[in-house]
């Protein structure tokens, strides 16, 4: 490798030795227990919910995603900023529920709090099963973009495959030595650190190639007004339709708040006033969204071209020859974006598949050390699971998301129903999931069978409420619904 390559790298590993040590540290005090482990002892203030939920979202799809899709789709990539604005509202409402129905009756995952409300074990297999099918490809795709940046700032010198595997081991070690503490800690450090970074490169990337923002804006209106007006581009580029776009942002930002590893923060903050706070200070982390839009438009034009959009913040800064140290920087920056995700991903699907898929669903108890235990194994062998995927996976960041989201969606209507409507039942939550779940994969598979252009998850969840509420009526409502409900209201 080049001497500039070797700075690069010097500067990665030295975030990835300081991510690991604030990681592996951070359990002291912790509890050697699964609600210590899981659910952090349900202590986490607001400033540690605030990163855990803000880092944790902005992933790879961040650095690297979303300036692609700004770079050959324009504004399509506005979307992010709708669902990221409104998406943690429903959390609002639901969260503090949760909360304090999880600490009275002992949850630490969101299956495991459904199941018990509508008492059936089958709501929590299928809800461990779609959180599993989800996860993996999602905690694939923040491993593919680690890989992704590592190979393109040294120049092929660190493959995308070693790339992924390094920076996954760091991942690995303090995911399996601290649980919730250590995700919530490294994210509050790479929150800042990507905050930082990215209005840095934001102003900078812009100046660099048309000396300002404005003259950028000024350029691309006059070349490629296509990529200003809304709603964007579609992938062949074609204009986007104004459906697609539109039910992209509300299956995103009605299946925001259920996703699992972001749900389960219900059972770790302090109390109902933090989860309140931490929602209305939300909004404020698109901030951070903002200067990753103009870095992408900063790319239009640039050749020669990158090889893939998602690769275009790297290529930019390898193609203008800025300070090897700044490179260096970004890298470190694109790799908290990945970490901040992948951690809390990792740590919260082995919880689930154990708490909800081995204990709720198949109703194995397991002594408490072996609970651990197991869920530290399965941590193991999802990080083997998502990193063959990523391997194999050679599509659009943001398309992956995208689909991902159009399974948890299905979870938010046996959410709302769980914690506020006492005449649901078991099997209209159940009936509901699967059928939603089903016509969603249905138009995935075959996106020319949607009678409009829609996300398919805008159909499935859509039919998910429809039959929830339909069996519900014609099926009898578990006896404790009213205890249950009780204590999720703190009466």
């Amino acid at each position: 490798m080049s001497e500039a390559s070797w700075i690069v790298v010097g500067v990665a590993a030295a975030y990835l030795a300081a991510c690991l040590a604030l990681g592996t540290l951070s359990s002291r005090g912790q509890a050697a227990s699964t609600v210590g482990y899981v659910a952090g002892d349900r202590s986490l203030g607001l400033v540690l919910m605030y990163f855990i939920t803000g880092a944790t979202i902005f992933s790879a799809f961040a650095f690297l995603g979303l300036p692609g899709w700004a770079y050959t789709r324009g504004a399509a990539a506005f979307y992010i900023l709708g669902y990221g604005a409104l998406g943690f509202v429903p959390f609002y409402f639901l969260g503090p529920r949760a909360a304090r129905v999880g600490k009275k009756r002992g949850f630490v995952t969101q299956a495991e709090m459904v199941a018990a409300r509508f008492e059936s074990p089958a709501i929590a297999g299928v809800m461990a099963l779609v959180s599993a099918v989800a996860f993996v490809p999602y905690l694939a795709l923040q491993m593919k973009g680690a890989g992704l940046v590592l190979r393109t700032v040294t120049d092929g010198a660190v493959p995308e495959a070693a790339g992924a595997a390094i920076v996954y081991a760091v991942v690995l070690a303090y995911v399996l030595a601290s649980g919730v503490l250590g995700v919530g800690w490294t994210n509050t450090f790479q929150g800042l650190f990507m905050i930082a970074l990215a209005w840095g490169l934001g102003l900078y990337l812009p100046s660099l190639r048309f000396g300002g923002v404005e003259p950028m804006f000024r350029e691309l209106l006059a070349s490629r007004p296509e990529l200003l007006a809304s709603p964007g581009l579609a992938a062949d580029g074609s204009a986007w339709h104004w459906g697609e776009y539109g039910s992209a942002v509300i299956v995103s930002v009605v299946g925001f708040s259920a996703w699992p590893h972001l749900f389960m923060k219900a059972f770790t903050a302090k109390d109902a006033r933090t989860i309140r706070r931490t929602v209305l200070l939300y909004p404020t982390f698109q901030i951070f969204l903002l200067p990753l839009f103009l870095i992408g438009f900063a790319g239009v034009g640039i050749a020669p071209a990158p090889q893939s959009p998602d690769e275009i913040l790297p290529h930019l800064l390898m193609q203008l020859e800025v300070s090897p140290w700044l490179v260096g920087l970004f890298c470190a920056g694109a790799l908290a974006a990945s970490m901040s995700s992948g951690d809390a991903m990792l740590h919260a699907v082995a919880s689930i598949s154990v708490r909800d898929g081995w204990i709720a669903a198949l109703g194995r108890a397991l002594a408490p050390a072996r609970e651990l235990f197991a869920i530290r194994a399965l941590v193991v062998l999802y990080v083997i699971a998502a990193y063959a995927v990523a391997v194999i996976y050679e599509g659009s960041l943001v398309l992956l998301l995208l689909g991902a989201y159009g399974a948890i969606v299905q979870f938010m209507p046996g959410l709302v129903a769980a914690l506020y409507w006492r005449r649901a039942t078991a099997a209209g939550v159940l009936a509901g999931m699967l059928a939603g779940g089903g016509l969603s994969l249905v138009f995935v598979l075959a996106p020319e069978w949607r009678p409009f252009p829609c996300h398919a998850g805008l159909y499935g969840v859509t039919l998910n409420a429809l039959v929830l509420v339909i069996v519900s009526r014609v099926t009898p409502p578990s006896a404790s619904s009213d205890a249950f409900l009780r204590d999720a209201a703190g009466r």
